[in-house]
């Protein structure tokens, strides 16, 4: 039976790129980028006046002026003025403006006395140097540089950049369709009355909640009863129109587990079934004809939801051109055993040590059908099979829930 490592590889090998697509900059938040950000021209694109106050020529300071005259004011947003030829010669200025033709340095207004058109700089403001107060034009990028790469997902921050350099349209991966498919007989809808032995659905509300926190919104749910003609009719429907299927329950070796065989005859071809992992066994992955991916987890909904966390979504960052994510490690604050030998996904809740160090502290859920037993903690750790006792102490691998 396969690793979850192998798992993972053989997923990531099967999935397809998502397209490309132009998207309007005001709409572009939290979408993957897929084309470089680079400087239109020198930023800032002038010498900019960082201070409200008076520019000047500071050679004047240091030849001894103390007292200038005002010729003007340059507000930002003006063009630049031209400060006149005598020594004395200074602009009023506001942060932002273009520093006027000629002058060097700017001496704030709680360093100057005004009186009518002349103002006096003070003993401190006599020392300055030029270039005070200035942003010289280029000093942060010069016009060409690579500001943002692709392979993030934008921010307030990529948009501010993009903004500034003129790009009101950025390249993104489209954000795929996505069923979310709930399997089974038992299930009922959350408004419907439920009888003694039946439960509600909330394997694909989880799912589709967790899609879209991630940033994959265009989620549609769907419920498939143990009938075989209804899983065959909606299945290829289902197929054919979403970019990537979730499936939850009716892929283990039940007598009404009528999935596996269904996708196959629906030409899904099957990359793996069964996962040498506790909670997830028996999940199953594959690529229809036209290459939908296709995720059938288990139907318990720890299950489920910790096999989305652990190979579905980091599928679909993979699809949309996410640079990988850096790998999270955490120690574990409690000893923890366990049997069978096989990779135990465990909920944990997260704390700092005291050293500022991740510390993990085991909460397991009571059973993997048991959903409020993942209230309160932070994602889960995985143990690998090889062995079966962790000291307190061991890093561990780190899932963060969405």
């Amino acid at each position: 039976m396969l690793t979850p490592a192998e798992a993972e590889r053989l997923i990531l090998e099967n999935i397809a790129p998502f397209h490309r697509e132009d998207c309007p900059l005001g709409a572009a938040h939290r979408r993957v980028l897929r084309s470089e950000v680079r400087a239109d021209r020198d930023l800032p694109p002038f010498d900019r006046v960082t201070l409200d106050g008076v520019a000047l020529r500071a050679a004047a300071l240091a030849a001894g002026t103390r007292t200038f005259r005002v010729e003007g004011v340059q507000a930002a947003g003006m063009r630049a003025f031209k400060l006149g030829a005598a020594a004395e010669a200074c602009i009023e200025v506001m942060t932002g403006a273009v520093v006027p033709e000629g002058a060097d340095c700017i001496v704030p207004y709680e360093e100057l006395k005004r009186d009518g058109a002349t103002v006096t700089v003070s003993e401190v403001a006599a020392n300055f140097t030029a270039g005070h107060a200035l942003h010289r034009r280029g000093s942060d990028h010069r016009s060409g540089d690579l500001l943002v790469r692709p392979g993030g997902r934008v921010s307030g921050r990529e948009i501010a950049v993009a903004a500034a350099c003129g790009y009101s349209v950025l390249t993104v991966s489209q954000v795929p369709k996505i069923a979310v498919v709930s399997t089974g007989d038992e299930l009922v809808e959350v408004d419907a009355a439920v009888a003694a032995h039946q439960i509600r659905r909330s394997n694909d509300y989880a799912l589709r909640a967790a899609l879209a926190t991630a940033g994959y919104g265009n989620v549609a749910r769907f419920h498939l009863r143990d009938v075989r003609h209804e899983i065959e009719h909606l299945l290829w429907h289902i197929i054919a129109e979403f970019d990537v299927v979730v499936i939850s329950g009716g892929v283990s070796k039940g007598k009404f587990d009528y999935l596996p065989g269904e996708l196959d005859r629906q030409g899904v071809q099957k990359i793996f079934h069964g996962v040498a992992q506790r909670p997830g066994k028996p999940m199953w992955f594959g690529v229809s004809a036209r290459r939908t991916p296709v995720f059938a987890l288990p139907g318990n909904p720890v299950s489920a939801y910790t096999c989305l966390h652990r190979y579905v979504l980091p599928a679909l960052a993979h699809a949309s051109g996410l640079a990988p994510a850096a790998k999270r490690s955490v120690a574990l604050a409690a000893p923890v055993t366990f049997q069978p030998k096989m990779t135990y996904f465990l909920p944990v809740r997260l704390s700092s040590g005291p050293r500022a160090e991740l510390l993990a502290t085991p909460d397991p859920s009571n059973t993997s059908g048991d959903f409020a037993g993942l209230l309160g903690t932070d994602g889960f750790v995985e143990l690998p099979a090889e062995d079966a006792e962790f000291p307190a102490g061991t890093l561990a691998a780190f899932h963060a829930w969405v």
